[in-house]
C-alpha cells in the first residue's frame, strides 16, 4: 500500500489515544475525586467503566469492522470517542462522569480492532510488519506510563477535565488522516452480526467484574459477589456455546484454537490485569504518600515507557523471527513479576532512586516483550474475513485484563488497608492517626504488588505450556517450519 508508513502513523496516533485513555485519568483520579466527591470504593469505577466497556465491546467491534469495512468503522470510533471526551470533560457529577467513560470504551471498541485490522492488512510482508508491529506494541506497552505524564502536566498546569479533553486532538488528526490515506474496502460478503452474542458476553463480563468490585464492600462469601461472578462464569460458557452454534459467530473458535494465539491472547490478558495494580496503586502511592505532583508523578514513569519502547521493537524485529513468542513472553513475564516484588519494599520515605527506579525499569522491559510479540502472534496469517475479530480478540484481552485486574487487586488492596487498620486500633489516637492512615495505605498497595506478581508469574507458567517451541511457521527456515507443523 502506498504511503503505508503514514497509514502507521494514524494507526499510531489513534491506537495512542486508546490506550492513554484508560491511565491519563488515573493520574487525576485524586483531583477528580475531590471535585466530584466520590469515595475510594468508587474510584476504580472511572477506570473500570472505561475498560469494562471497551473490552466487551470489542468482539462486536471487530465484526462490524469486517462487515462494513474497516476505514468506516475506524472513523465512526474516532468522531464517537471525541464527543464522549468532550462530554466526560465537563462533567458535574459522578455518574456523568462514569457514563462518559463508559460511552469512551463502547467507541473505543470501533476504533482499536478497525485500527490493528488495518494495520495486519497494510503490513502483509514479514519484515515490514515486524517493524510495523515493534511499534504498535510499544505504544500499547508504553502508552500508558505516557498517559500518566500527560495526566501529570494537564492536571497540575490546567485542570483534570483537560485529561478528557485532549482527546479531541488526538481524534481531529487521527480521523483528518484517515480521510485522506485510507481507503474504503466493503466486504464482499454481508453476514448477520452476531446480537445475541455481543448480548451475553457484555452481560458476562460486568458480572465478572462486579462480583470483584463488590468483594470490597460486602466480603467473598456474601452472595452478591459469588452470586455475579458465578453469573458471569455461567453467561461465559453460554457464549462459547453460541459460537459453535450460530452461523455468523461473533468470534469463530477456529480462530482460538491455535496454540500460539490462544497463547497470545491469554499472555495480554494476565499483563494488563497484573500492570493495572502498578499504574493505579503506584499513583496514588507517590502523590498520596510520598507527595509528589501530578508532572512529577507522570515524569517518575518515564523510565517504564522507555524500556517499554526498546523492548517492544527489539522483541519483535530480533527476538520473534528467531524464537517464536514463547521465550520473549516468558522472560517478560518473569522481569516483570521481579519488578513488582521489588516495589514490595517500599515505604513511607522510600527514595525514587532506590525503591522505584529498578522496578519500574524491569516492569517496562517484561511489558514490552509480552505485548509485542503477543499482539503480532496474535494477528500473524489471520484470513481476511477474521482479520478485524482476530484484531479485536487481542484488544479485548487487554481491556478487560485491565477492569478485571483493577476490581481485583482494588478489592485487594482496600480489604489490607482496612484489616490494618482495625489490627491496630489501639494506635489510633490523635498524634498517630495521619501515620497509621499512611502505613495502613502503603500495605493496601504492597499487597496488590504481590498479587500482581503472583499473576506475571502464573503467566509465565501458563505460557511456557501453551506456546508451541521454535519460531512461527513462515518465519524461519524450512526445517523449523516442519517442526511446527509436526
Amino acid at each position: 500500500m502506498q504511503h503505508r508508513w503514514l497509514v502507521l502513523g494514524v494507526i499510531a496516533v489513534a491506537q495512542l489515544m486508546v490506550v492513554l485513555d484508560s491511565t491519563v485519568v488515573n493520574i487525576a483520579l485524586p483531583s477528580a475525586q475531590k471535585a466530584l466527591h466520590f469515595t475510594n470504593g468508587d474510584r476504580q469505577w472511572i477506570v473500570t467503566a472505561y475498560a469494562l466497556a471497551f473490552g466487551s465491546l470489542l468482539l462486536l467491534g471487530g465484526r462490524l469492522a469486517d462487515r462494513f469495512g474497516r476505514k468506516l468503522i475506524f472513523i465512526t470510533g474516532l468522531v464517537g470517542f471525541a464527543v464522549a471526551s468532550a462530554v466526560g470533560g465537563a462533567a458535574t457529577s459522578f455518574l456523568m462522569l462514569v457514563v462518559a467513560r463508559t460511552c469512551q470504551g463502547a467507541f473505543g471498541a470501533l476504533l482499536a480492532p478497525a485500527g490493528l485490522s488495518l494495520l495486519t492488512t497494510t503490513f502483509p510482508d514479514q519484515k515490514d510488519r515486524g517493524t510495523a508491529f515493534g511499534v504498535y506494541g510499544a505504544i500499547v506497552g508504553s502508552g500508558g506510563a505516557l498517559g500518566l505524564l500527560l495526566g501529570g502536566v494537564l492536571t497540575q498546569y490546567l485542570s483534570w477535565r483537560w485529561c478528557l479533553y485532549i482527546n479531541l486532538l488526538f481524534a481531529a488528526i487521527g480521523t483528518i488522516g484517515a480521510l485522506l490515506l485510507l481507503r474504503h474496502n466493503p466486504s464482499r460478503q454481508h453476514p448477520r452480526v452476531d446480537l445475541p452474542s455481543a448480548v451475553t458476553i457484555c452481560a458476562a463480563m460486568f458480572c465478572v467484574v462486579y462480583g470483584f468490585s463488590n468483594a470490597e464492600t460486602h466480603g467473598w462469601t456474601a452472595p452478591s459477589t459469588w452470586g455475579f461472578i458465578v453469573a458471569g462464569l455461567g453467561l461465559l460458557a453460554t457464549f462459547v456455546v453460541l459460537q459453535s452454534r450460530v452461523a455468523n459467530p461473533l468470534l469463530p473458535l477456529r480462530i482460538i484454537r491455535d496454540r500460539n494465539r490462544a497463547g497470545s491472547y491469554l499472555a495480554v490478558f494476565l499483563a494488563m490485569a497484573a500492570v493495572s495494580g502498578a499504574y493505579l496503586f503506584l499513583t496514588y502511592y507517590l502523590q498520596a504518600t510520598l507527595g509528589y505532583s501530578p508532572v512529577t508523578t507522570g515524569f517518575a514513569y518515564m523510565p517504564l515507557m522507555a524500556a517499554a519502547m526498546v523492548a517492544g521493537i527489539a522483541s519483535n524485529v530480533v527476538l520473534l523471527p528467531r524464537t517464536g513468542p514463547r521465550l520473549p513472553v516468558v522472560v517478560g513475564m518473569l522481569l516483570a513479576a521481579t519488578g513488582m516484588i521489588w516495589l514490595t519494599r517500599i515505604g513511607l520515605h522510600s527514595s525514587f532512586a532506590s525503591a522505584l527506579l529498578g522496578p519500574l525499569v524491569l516492569m517496562g522491559l517484561g511489558l514490552g516483550l509480552v505485548i509485542a510479540p503477543a499482539n503480532n502472534t496474535a494477528t500473524f496469517r489471520l484470513p481476511p474475513a477474521d482479520a478485524g475479530v482476530g484484531s479485536a480478540m487481542a484488544n479485548t484481552q487487554q481491556q478487560i485484563g485491565l477492569s478485571l485486574g483493577t476490581a481485583l487487586l482494588n478489592t485487594m488492596a482496600v480489604s489490607a488497608t482496612t484489616h490494618y487498620l482495625i489490627s491496630n486500633e489501639r494506635l489510633a489516637t490523635r498524634p498517630l492517626y495521619a501515620k497509621l492512615v499512611r502505613l495502613a495505605a502503603v500495605d493496601g498497595y504492597i499487597t496488590a504488588f504481590w498479587w500482581a506478581a503472583g499473576i506475571f508469574v502464573a503467566g509465565a507458567i501458563i505460557c511456557a505450556m501453551l506456546f508451541r517451541p521454535g519460531v512461527l511457521a513462515g518465519q524461519g527456515d524450512s526445517t523449523q517450519v516442519a517442526v511446527l507443523d509436526g
